[in-house]
């Protein structure tokens, strides 16, 4: 058996029949090769398939592609859709918190999910939001520095 779901994905609307079992980041990537989400651990410990769902930071393995139906969701090709970095990914470069790169879409996405609620984290706080997103090439210093670098850029 077969659902219909109509999702908006980097402003774009997609109506795709679908298994009800399917996860957000297999349709992502699967279905709508949408490979910036990946999949790092498929148990919601390493926040790689991050993705912003009605504009809050979901796990895209956590997810069914049904639960989404009628929402819209951001992936990391969705913020720089016509090469202009967003102001996050500018931060992230600048201050070297990118490394191999496989976390950098959720870091991105916790990132912009903690400045919509607070446009100016402490060292503490940054961490703390980071906490569900593991960084296998032991970033973390530069990623913190990456945050308050976009938080003092006055990005969101």
């Amino acid at each position: 058996m077969e659902l219909s779901v109509s999702l908006t994905v980097n402003g774009r609307r997609y109506d795709r029949q679908i298994e009800p079992r399917l996860l957000l980041v297999h349709f992502l990537r699967d279905t709508l090769n949408l490979t910036g989400t990946k999949i790092g651990c498929d148990t919601s410990q390493c926040g790689a398939c991050t993705v912003m769902l009605d504009g809050v930071a979901v796990k895209s393995c956590t997810c069914l592609a049904a639960q989404a139906d009628g929402s819209s969701v951001t992936t990391i090709e969705g913020l720089a859709p016509d090469g202009q970095l967003d102001r996050v990914q500018e931060a992230f470069w600048e201050k070297h918190g990118l490394q191999c790169g496989f976390c950098t879409p959720g870091m991105i996405f916790a990132t912009k999910a903690l400045l919509a609620a607070n446009s100016n984290p402490s060292a503490e706080q940054i961490r703390h939001a980071l906490e569900g997103n593991m960084c296998r090439c032991t970033g973390y210093q530069n990623i913190v520095r990456s945050v308050q670098a976009a938080a003092a850029a006055g990005a969101r």
